[in-house]
């Protein structure tokens, strides 16, 4: 039998405001009344129904997060921040993978919203216009952790993408590399061609070493694509002396395809890759590698994310975390 709040108040002989009350930790309860609607409540198994109780209040306590894909070590460190804080201030998480698909993300959007969700933490490699028009049209908050939106209109938690490029791009010239590959991600994401992609050429244009398109090759983040990746530098005329890669997925790729090949790294390439993740730490050589405060990402972004829902000042709407380079095995 479904036990109500009604059963609870008949049996512990209050009112159902009283067990409300009790329920939602409001201390303007006797502790002596406190005390037998709590053991009522366990003596018969009564649970709280979330979904009335957030009909009645206009909250559910719950929060939405979108994110490309849990199985992938970088959004999954993501995720945890997201999970610990919203823990912390006591919201559940519903969590749902778009698999990077636009139709599958605003349909994902709009469900969460006919869940009710108090708010939204949503993780995307490529933002559209339709993304943002949805967005705006939100009636909840929401906040993007480790996604870029070019408009600035949209509360996002990120690195400096384009300065950590450079930075790591910047690592190698200083150690006399000349001829410096890049196995970045997409190029239709904005992440890549506007902030990654930047950087790089930054770097060569600020060493006064010219851009050579033949040295960028395009991956989609995933291990097999760094070993197809390293296939088509190895067979370039003028061989790179050092990579830098845009996952760490792609890089395990990269250094793999290399030995697999007779190449030893760094001996013959040195590698940097970009996010810090514990793939880096469990290859041999251990990768040398930008550092994203990944899990930190989710944490602010789910702290924004809380200000927002409990209408809180918030100072910044766009947080930019600081990172830095990692020197480990795969680079000298």
């Amino acid at each position: 039998m479904n036990i109500t709040i009604y059963d609870v108040a008949r049996e512990a002989n209050v009112s159902m405001a009283t067990v409300s009350r009790v329920v939602n930790g409001n201390p303007n309860v006797k502790p002596a009344t406190r005390k037998k609607v709590m053991e009522v409540i366990d003596r018969l198994g009564y649970r709280p129904n979330a979904v009335a109780r957030g009909l009645a209040s206009k909250k559910t306590t719950t929060v939405g997060v979108i994110i490309p894909d849990i199985s992938s070590p970088f959004f999954a460190e993501l995720a945890r921040g997201i999970e610990d804080i919203a823990t912390m201030y006591k919201y559940n998480i519903i969590l749902s993978n778009s698999d990077q698909n636009i139709e599958k993300e605003l349909h994902l959007l709009n469900t969460m919203l006919g869940k009710q969700v108090d708010g939204i933490v949503f993780m995307g490699g490529n933002i559209k216009a339709e993304h943002v028009e949805e967005f705006k049209k939100s009636p909840v908050p929401i906040v993007l952790a480790g996604s870029i939106e070019e408009s600035g209109e949209i509360p996002s938690v990120n690195i400096d993408y384009e300065q950590a490029s450079f930075d790591a791009v910047s690592a190698f010239i200083e150690k006399g590399h000349k001829e410096i590959a890049f196995v970045i991600g997409p190029h239709h994401e904005p992440i890549n061609k506007d902030k990654k992609l930047e950087g790089y050429k930054n770097a060569l244009s600020n060493a006064g070493i010219e851009y050579k398109e033949e040295l960028v090759v395009e991956g989609d983040y995933t291990y097999d694509s760094g070993l197809e990746a390293i296939e088509r530098i190895l067979e370039l005329d003028t061989k790179p002396t050092a990579i830098l890669v845009g996952s760490d997925e792609m890089a395990l790729g990269v250094v793999h395809g290399a030995f697999d090949r007779g190449y030893s790294v760094p001996d013959d390439f040195e590698v940097i890759s970009s996010d810090n993740t514990r793939l880096t730490l469990m290859v041999r050589p251990q990768l040398t590698t930008i550092v994203q405060p990944l899990y930190d990402i989710g944490a602010v972004a789910m702290r924004l994310l809380t200000k927002y829902m409990n209408k809180e000042k918030v100072d910044e709407n766009i947080v930019v975390l600081p990172h830095r380079v990692e020197n480990r095995k795969s680079t000298k």
